[in-house]
């Protein structure tokens, strides 16, 4: 494919976005093209790099309407001085910036909706519209996609179905030998033979932890909740374990660099988001590594959790019908959870994975040549 794309985000510091731009450009160097991102930098600029990408570092995550219109101008010189065909945004500011730079380079735009986006003021909906402006809208999921066609009437023609993806190769139990296992057991402090009940991701409030630990309140045996994340809900976590008497039941575990190990020691993986998550990224990881889940029944988390087939699912919010499900499912036979896992990373396997995102990306590329 002789292609050249432009990626365009805030920065690359982290999270799925992020992820997902990488996974991007090492998917169109594999098909023969050319990848360049453009955001205000960080971390990660130097693992994209090392996929053989090129970085250009402008401040694209401002908002201020005259940067904006700078940043258009600097990407649209960009665009024509290295051929760029595609320009691809997966953010609201930068969007702007991609959408009249692609006007001005006459390349393709395309744009990938990650969340719902607040309207919380007057404008917001017109600023948030650009997202739907593509020549072609990926959508994260199902879920996403409703939202779009509901909120911005975007025709099916725009419309593409991208679900995220995670690497069975990495997110595989075979992937993971025993010394990383027992490594991390023993800094968690893990005992051999105890349960645990892990819930990865962010500490913020909208994810659900607090539900979990109340949940763990109501839970009978000796069962060990796992915090993985860090975030600014950290000090009221630590309160509330306190205040509930969670000290031997519940740990903040802090962030990990090696989940396909975090994601092993679990006996049951939650996801307990109040908000509608627009995917779930740590439900398929968790999945992959033939792990059960019990997920919050609202978002996106309802394609990829089958009710008793792939997971389970219960009301957001409710620690009582989390607690409840636990119990049944701590005490189903090894036997019973193993072919909830099995069956679990087949559907994983069949649909959510790195190679299947960045094949359906890259087939919306050549739609648009």
């Amino acid at each position: 494919m002789s292609l050249t794309v432009l990626q365009v985000l805030p920065a690359l510091v982290s999270g799925g976005v992020e992820r997902g731009t990488l996974e991007i450009a090492e998917a169109i160097i594999a098909a023969g093209g050319r990848a360049l991102v453009a955001s205000a930098g960080g971390p990660m600029v130097a693992g994209l790099e090392a996929l053989g990408a090129r970085h250009v570092t402008l401040p694209l995550a401002t908002k201020n309407p005259a940067r904006i219109l700078a940043n258009a101008r600097a990407l649209a010189r960009l665009a024509r001085a290295e051929g760029v065909r595609i320009l691809h945004a997966r953010s609201r500011a930068p969007a702007w910036s991609a959408l009249l730079a692609a006007r001005r380079a006459g390349a393709g735009f395309v744009t990938t909706y990650h969340g719902t986006y607040n309207e919380g003021f007057p404008g917001k909906r017109l600023y948030n519209s650009v997202m739907a402006r593509g020549d072609r809208v990926i959508a994260i999921s199902e879920f996403i996609a409703a939202h779009i066609r509901a909120r911005h009437g975007v025709p099916a023609a725009r419309l593409r179905v991208i679900p995220r993806g995670v690497d069975p190769r990495a997110f595989s139990p075979a992937s993971v030998p025993a010394e990383r296992l027992a490594a991390l057991r023993a800094a968690w402090g893990v005992p051999e033979g105890r349960q645990v009940v892990m819930l990865p991701g962010r500490l913020t409030r909208w994810k659900g932890q607090g539900v979990l630990l109340e949940a763990m309140a109501r839970l009978p045996g000796d069962a060990l909740a796992l915090l993985v994340g860090e975030g600014g809900y950290r000090a009221e976590l630590e309160a509330r374990i306190a205040a509930r008497g969670l000290g031997n039941r519940a740990k903040l575990a802090g962030q990990t660099e090696d989940m396909p190990a975090a994601l092993l020691l679990a006996d049951v993986v939650v996801h307990a988001s109040t908000d509608a998550e627009a995917f779930g990224r740590t439900v398929i990881e968790a999945q992959a590594m033939e792990r059960p889940v019990i997920a919050a029944d609202l978002g996106a988390p309802r394609e990829t959790v089958v009710e008793g087939e792939t997971g389970w699912r219960v009301p957001p919010g409710d620690p009582a019908a989390l607690a409840a499900k636990l119990a049944e499912v701590l005490a189903l036979p090894a036997e019973a959870r193993a072919a909830i896992g099995a069956r679990a990373r087949a559907a994983v396997l069949a649909r959510y994975t790195t190679a299947a995102m960045q094949q359906a990306t890259l087939a919306v590329y050549r739609e648009l040549l």
